[in-house]
């Protein structure tokens, strides 16, 4: 089987095997898949080869933008605007509608990010994003001193502009999904191999932080891109492959793929695909739970 099951519920969310489909390949490396369900198309990252990619069912692959200033995560804000991190330029920008590019941030307290990561945006606007130093390596970004010291997670206002540190005790925060209700904020933490949850108070800030859960495997793969389906289940890139984790922290199972996971989203028509990025490829596989539209 293509799966581990660690809890049967396994069966219910994601099925009892989910065999891994290569849509392409030859990629540097992938990231930042996001599905466009009007356009019928999954957009997805290129880091090192600057590039930002479309993948069409009818078109395969071509290319959305480049350069892309070696971008990372993507997602879309509320009016169906493409909202990217940049590791070259350390910024977070938006595509408008024409195809033109909007700078939302790039500073923080006069000082440069470090390199945007991952990025959701909440069901007000608000834009909340991961900024931990992988885009000031070699290969992965633009080498370079930080100027900041300290890795964190923000939330940007759209409408003020304001930017807000809300936690800096990272060693590399990355993947972030809300619950369903918004009530809680996931994150995860790369080199710590864990999942950090939060309560999201009213005026967007966090509190309560703790480890929800580990990621367990000796396989190849980190804790990086994370996102909540319909039923609240949570799935993160890790060890093997993708991790299945249920609303209550229990690890139901892996999703096991040839590389290792950066980023997935839910896509096709009844959202039941599931297009992975790994390595140097772009994967996709079938489940029972539908993920979600992002606008």
């Amino acid at each position: 089987m293509n799966v581990e099951i660690r809890d049967e519920r396994f069966r219910q969310v994601v099925g009892c095997d989910a065999p891994v489909e290569e849509l392409a390949t030859g990629f540097d490396f992938t990231e930042g898949a996001v599905w466009n369900h009007v356009e019928t198309c999954l957009i997805f990252s290129d880091m090192p080869g600057n590039v930002i990619r479309k993948w069409t069912p009818a078109n395969g692959i071509e290319v959305f933008r480049q350069p892309s200033n070696m971008a990372n995560g993507n997602t879309y804000d509320l009016q169906g605007r493409l909202i990217t991190c940049e590791h070259a330029t350390s910024r977070v920008t938006r595509t408008e509608h024409d195809g033109s590019l909007t700078i939302l941030v790039s500073h923080y307290d006069g000082k440069e990010l470090n390199s945007p990561n991952d990025v959701i945006v909440k069901s007000d606007g608000s834009i909340y994003f991961s900024d931990p130093s992988f885009g000031r390596m070699e290969y992965y970004g633009v080498a370079r001193d930080a100027e900041l010291d300290f890795r964190g997670v923000y939330r940007l206002d759209p409408e003020s502009g304001d930017l807000t540190l809300l936690v800096d005790d990272f060693d590399q925060p990355n993947g972030l999904t809300f619950s369903l209700d918004e009530q809680r904020l996931f994150i995860n933490d790369t080199m710590r191999g864990h999942i950090r949850v939060f309560d999201v108070d009213a005026d967007g800030g966090l509190t309560s932080g703790h480890v929800w859960a580990e990621l367990a495997g000796d396989r190849e793969g980190l804790a990086d891109g994370m996102k909540i389906d319909r039923q609240g289940n949570l799935y993160t890139a890790g060890p093997g492959g993708v991790h299945v984790f249920a609303p209550d922290a229990t690890c139901l199972g892996v999703i096991y793929v040839p590389q290792g996971v950066a980023n997935f989203t839910w896509g096709d028509a009844d959202l039941r695909s599931l297009f992975i990025n790994a390595g140097t490829s772009l994967y996709r596989t079938r489940v029972n739970v539908p993920g979600r539209k992002l606008f």
